[in-house]
């Protein structure tokens, strides 16, 4: 009874959201984004001077608009290069590819070499607020995002595998 009730207000959405990005995705990538930026680094000294963007920087947009294009999200954004890649067998996928892409943000008169992305279940709750079928409102998915947001950050405050290697950014 009390799953049914929780099923048809929609309270484990965002929730089973956030836990599923975190081990399908976080665990296995954000400690290799790490190494690569160190890798990178390596390679390209004078690019990637400051130590406190080597991390993933992970939009959380609490309207769930995300853009596939950084670049055409904001000015301020431009496309440098992709990291080095993750390759694992998962799930029955030989050879899985997880890659990251290095932008430069600018910040006033500042670059900011930074490993950014959306965090992609968003695209999820977007999307259920525009299918009938889902019966999602706009409101629904803002306290969808807010509880996606929380969820992840407490997730993430107690992995230890992921300390230090992700920014978790969340804007209207």
């Amino acid at each position: 009874e009390m799953s049914e009730m929780s099923e048809r207000s929609k309270q484990n959405v965002a929730h089973g959201l956030a836990w599923s990005y975190y081990v399908g995705y976080l665990k296995i990538v954000l400690p290799q984004v790490k190494r690569a930026m160190e890798e990178f680094s390596r390679a390209n000294p004078n690019v990637l001077v400051y130590k406190e963007t080597w991390k993933l920087h992970i939009l959380v947009p609490l309207n769930c608009d995300v853009y596939d294009d950084l670049e055409k999200a904001d000015t301020n954004i431009q496309y440098l290069t992709d990291l080095t890649e993750t390759i694992l067998t998962r799930a029955g996928t030989k050879k899985r590819v997880y890659k990251h892409s290095l932008y430069m943000i600018r910040d006033e008169d500042k670059l900011w070499p930074c490993a950014v992305e959306y965090a992609t279940p968003l695209q999820s709750l977007y999307a259920m607020s525009q299918d009938e079928c889902a019966a999602f409102s706009r409101e629904d998915r803002l306290e969808q995002a807010k509880l996606f947001y929380r969820t992840l950050e407490e997730i993430l405050k107690g992995s230890k595998e992921c300390a230090g290697t992700y920014r978790l950014i969340a804007y209207q």
